[in-house]
């Protein structure tokens, strides 16, 4: 079983003025799509045909040895990619919405709080990567980031919501300015989604 570039769920240029239509093509067609093509070539060599992605990133140790790395690499790049994109929306509520947000208010005190906090993560992640709001292994809201193509899921962790921090994320509209796009991915969050993950 092959596994699939996922359809994004809007048009490349539904995120426009917060993300460039330009970007959201190249690093889906380009980016993702390489992970994706890499990622099945890595499954075929290791014999791992038929396990879906969160298999692979929970067992990644019991991989032969030779397809490990590219098995972390490429399988974190697909799935973590597949999470981003189902966590923007054109439709942005600007902050969490149901059980989502009176659990973010539990462990913060407030949204506000919360984004300091999240912005921060995304803003101090050296080189390339990811931050995150995930539920950790007691089953609490953490904030964490990754570097490269590391997954949440082969940490024992559960994804809510997520932002890229590559620099192929955002090069072509923030150029460096990191704080920019970060500023800007809050107008598209898709809370909905992270709601939906968290229950």
């Amino acid at each position: 079983m092959t596994l699939e570039l996922p359809k994004l769920p809007y048009g490349f240029n539904e995120l426009e003025p917060h993300y460039d239509a330009a970007t959201v093509e190249i690093h889906y067609s380009k980016h993702h799509a390489a992970y994706t093509a890499n990622l099945n070539k890595a499954v075929e060599a290791a014999g791992w045909q038929g396990k879906s992605i969160t298999e692979i990133l929970t067992s990644l140790e019991l991989a032969p040895k030779p397809q490990q790395t590219a098995l972390r690499n490429h399988g974190g790049g697909y799935h973590n990619h597949c999470l981003f994109w189902e966590s923007l929306t054109p439709k942005g509520t600007g902050k969490a919405v149901g059980e989502l947000a009176k659990a973010i208010d539990a462990k913060w005190g407030s949204f506000e709080a919360f984004a300091e906090a999240f912005t921060a993560c995304a803003m101090g992640h050296f080189g390339s990567g990811w931050a995150w709001l995930v539920k950790n292994k007691a089953d609490e809201l953490e904030i964490v980031d990754t570097h490269d193509q590391v997954s949440p899921v082969s940490l024992g962790l559960k994804p809510i919501i997520v932002i890229d921090v590559w620099e192929h994320a955002y090069y072509l509209k923030y150029k460096n300015l990191r704080a920019d796009w970060i500023k800007a991915w809050w107008s598209i969050a898709n809370w909905e989604k992270a709601e939906e993950r968290f229950k």
